[in-house]
């Protein structure tokens, strides 16, 4: 199957975006795990110094998450610019967002810092060469805690080395049809890759979507993963997902396409609608867009999985929707968005 391109993006078929992060700590510092409250508020106070002063990107904004409301701190989440345990944590804490959001850096989330580059499509090597970038600017204003033997030191072991966790943000509904996707999950736990939820550690699946990464960073360079990672891993999983893909073509095309058209009617109607209803029909209708069955962009769904969560509709209805409210919003955007 020829890989379709939305804009230039190399494999957004099947990849919805590929992270670089890094895990690094200061020395002098005692690990977050073991820190005072004054002491993780000395981190963040070095941090932020330094985010504001060294030429990160363009713009960088700073936010301290103590002074977000909970709704400001769910919009972060749901754009995977912080993870939930950053959220919810009762550290001190704080982050810097790039303004086309890019870049952000996790202040006091399970590490002093955690550094992401995010970007749509297959494009590993990018976020990879711009992270070598912001590490080495923060590396000129701030002590690593290092050990010549280890390497970079860091809360959790896996993190141990380099530091380095390089993900892909992967929609596999073939895969989940065909009944193939168990076989990829034991095939990614023998190559030491994890596979989590929608939301990283601790999430679930939504929309037959996943989030997978390396988990061992010692012992090896930061250049020797990125090349497995982008070299064999993400051509692999792209390969087994369109693969899929053409099984079911082949197979019963005419069953896959009513799925499809299904699910599209349904979303072109439905006047209430719950998150993960919209997720699993969205997914059917990302796979049409992407076999060409619909009409649709592969953007405008990937910006519906984004829109249609809880925290940015009640920003879009500036006010705390009602259950009912939120499922009746969700489905007007859906038809909305769908009906351009």
């Amino acid at each position: 199957m020829t890989a379709p391109k939305d804009n230039g993006i190399p494999d957004n078929d099947v990849v919805l975006t590929t992270r670089s992060r890094l895990a690094r700590n200061l020395a002098d510092h005692p690990f977050l795990n073991r820190a005072s409250d004054m002491q993780s508020a000395l981190v963040m106070q070095t941090a932020q110094r330094v985010m504001l002063e060294a030429p990160l990107s363009e713009k960088t904004l700073w936010m301290d998450l103590d002074e977000l409301t909970p709704l400001d701190r769910a919009l972060l989440v749901e754009r995977h610019l912080i993870s939930r345990h950053h959220a919810e944590s009762s550290l001190h804490r704080g982050v810097a967002i790039s303004s086309d959001e890019h870049m952000s850096i996790m202040v006091n989330e399970e590490d002093h810092l955690r550094v992401q580059v995010l970007r749509r499509g297959s494009r590993l090597d990018e976020t990879f060469e711009q992270l070598m970038r912001i590490d080495s600017m923060l590396e000129q204003h701030l002590d690593y805690a290092f050990h010549d033997q280890w390497g970079y030191l860091a809360v959790c072991p896996t993190n141990v080395g380099t530091g380095i966790r390089f993900s892909v943000m992967v929609h596999l509904p073939a895969l989940r049809i065909t009944n193939e996707l168990a076989k990829v999950q034991r095939a990614a736990k023998e190559l030491h890759l994890a596979v989590r939820g929608y939301y990283g550690e601790g999430s679930e699946s939504s929309g037959h979507i996943y989030q997978v990464s390396n988990q061992v960073t010692l012992g090896r360079t930061e250049e020797e993963i990125q090349e497995e990672f982008s070299k064999s891993i993400i051509p692999a999983l792209i390969d087994y997902e369109r693969s899929a893909r053409n099984v079911l073509m082949k197979k019963n095309s005419m069953l896959l396409d009513d799925r499809i058209q299904r699910a599209y009617s349904v979303l072109c109607s439905a006047r209430l609608l719950k998150v993960d209803e919209a997720m699993k029909l969205l997914s059917r209708v990302r796979l049409g867009a992407a076999l060409g069955h619909v009409d649709l962009s592969l953007q405008t769904v990937d910006e519906l999985f984004v829109q249609i969560q809880p925290a940015h509709l009640n920003q879009q209805a500036q006010s705390t929707l009602s259950d009912n409210d939120e499922l009746e919003l969700r489905a007007l955007l859906v038809r909305n968005t769908l009906s351009q």
